[in-house]
């Protein structure tokens, strides 16, 4: 059998990031405090049906925001995503989106959701998020679905904690019509947030 130096210097190395993260994975329940999101490890998404036949996802790079994870408080959510930062791995579509037929960027650089009320299960987890979205000059009450990924110190010396959350949007509800007939009405909207405990 060849003899393969790679595979025993690479495997300590696998093996340390392993455990070190490791009780990251395992984690469940957040520690209660401040949150800024680490828009370096987050990630929005949505997906909306096209012609009937597929499913577009893209994405917004741009993300910013914190929030308050306290059950004894009132929480706080603030989300700000700038829409020209758009992206569906189409430079065309994406100059499009950009336009005044969907986001109207130069006049709405920004979506903006704040939330002010927490749903929370018997175990303590969160599970709901309702609050308010404003995207292109509307504001509209928006609930999401909460799911905790999980939580724990990091190998830096910080504590994160992660959560994904889902919910469903209508476009026309925020005044964006182009193309009703080849463009869903419906939009699924993703958030992979990952914070870091301020």
């Amino acid at each position: 059998m060849p003899f393969h130096p790679t595979k025993y210097i690479l495997k300590p190395f696998v093996l340390c990031a392993a455990l070190s993260f490791s009780h990251i994975a395992a984690a469940e329940d957040a520690a209660s405090g401040n949150y800024k999101i680490d828009a370096g490890h987050s990630t929005v998404l949505f997906t909306v049906g096209h012609l009937g036949t597929s499913e577009l996802t893209g994405r917004f790079n741009e993300i910013e925001g914190s929030f308050v994870l306290d059950k004894n408080k009132a929480p706080k959510v603030d989300v700000t995503i700038k829409t020209a930062s758009v992206d569906t791995n189409h430079e065309k579509r994406n100059a499009h989106l950009r336009s005044p037929d969907f986001f109207n960027v130069k006049q709405y650089p920004v979506m903006h959701f704040t939330a002010d009320k927490i749903s929370y299960d018997s175990q303590g987890h969160p599970t709901r998020m309702h609050g308010k979205l404003t995207l292109h000059g509307k504001t509209k009450p928006v609930t999401f679905e909460i799911s905790p990924v999980g939580a724990g110190k990091d190998p830096w010396g910080g504590y994160r904690a992660g959560f994904n959350a889902r919910t469903t949007l209508k476009r026309s509800e925020f005044g964006m019509n182009f193309m009703p007939g080849g463009i869903g009405e419906e939009v699924s909207v993703a958030l992979n947030i990952e914070a870091i405990k301020e």
